[in-house]
């Protein structure tokens, strides 16, 4: 089971950690710590890359590129750029494990400015996700509308910008499974994604516009997201439309 820092405090940029299993998959050499920074994808966020540094004196401070990571049931894996398996970390070895940051905090302006996005268009409009997706700095979301224009759009994206520059603090919490379905709207997509074994949900609160399960990172207030610029929209089926947004950087 590996610790997964980013989780609770998705600030955190290193960590010391211990090599618990390495072994070739898919033509790449695989890591497994016992605890990690890297967030392992999912809910449309991308896994971090990085690195990992060698500490132990003999290795000489070796240091290997982290592609992605990813989740292998309780533990988060840690996918090597061109390393042979001779030349990897091993076993027992203790590292420093680094995210790339400035990456990773363009991921959390990116998602916290989705979920205002679905905050705004759920309250104005009533209209639920279908789906989502994301790249560093720039994202798509589908929502239950039977018709979309440039007008509705541009109306968006000025409430979305509003509530981003109104300074909402951003609040990470678990819940019970219980307490947390007990939250009228928690589940904004259209199929409820959560698996039905799990005991604890995470949920991520913009105070004062939006509620909602989620597992990735995200800033602490919506002024650090900056603005967004919607790039496009299109229809993707009858009542499917989509709306790419992405941020502003002055």
């Amino acid at each position: 089971m590996t610790e997964s820092i980013s989780y609770r405090d998705a600030y955190a940029r290193s960590c010391e950690a211990l090599v618990e299993h390495v072994e070739l998959s898919d033509g790449n050499l695989q890591v497994t710590l016992d605890r990690t920074v890297f967030y392992p994808g999912g809910g449309g966020q991308p896994a971090d890359s990085g690195t990992l540094l060698a500490l132990d004196p003999v290795f000489g401070g070796q240091r290997w590129q982290v592609g992605t990571a990813r989740k292998a049931g309780d533990a988060i894996v840690h996918v090597l750029e061109g390393v042979a398996p001779d030349d990897g970390p091993e076993p027992g070895m203790r590292v420093r494990v680094d995210i790339d940051w400035e990456r990773r905090h363009r991921l959390m302006r990116t998602h916290t400015a989705l979920h205002a996005l679905c905050g705004v268009v759920w309250r104005d409009y009533g209209a639920q996700v279908t789906g989502g997706n994301m790249e560093p700095g720039s994202g798509r979301m589908d929502f239950e509308f039977e018709r979309m224009s440039g007008d509705l759009v541009g109306e968006i994206e000025a409430k979305v910008n509003a509530e981003l520059v109104a300074g909402r603090e951003v609040r990470v919490r678990v819940l019970p499974r219980d307490e947390a379905f007990a939250i009228p709207d928690l589940i904004r997509t259209k199929a409820n994604l959560l698996p039905p074994g799990i005991e604890e949900i995470r949920t991520i609160e913009i105070v004062g516009l939006d509620l909602q399960a989620d597992g990735g990172t995200h800033v602490t207030n919506t002024r650090e997201v900056g603005r967004i610029r919607v790039t496009g929209y299109e229809s993707k089926g009858r009542i499917n439309k989509r709306i790419r947004v992405a941020l502003v950087d002055e």
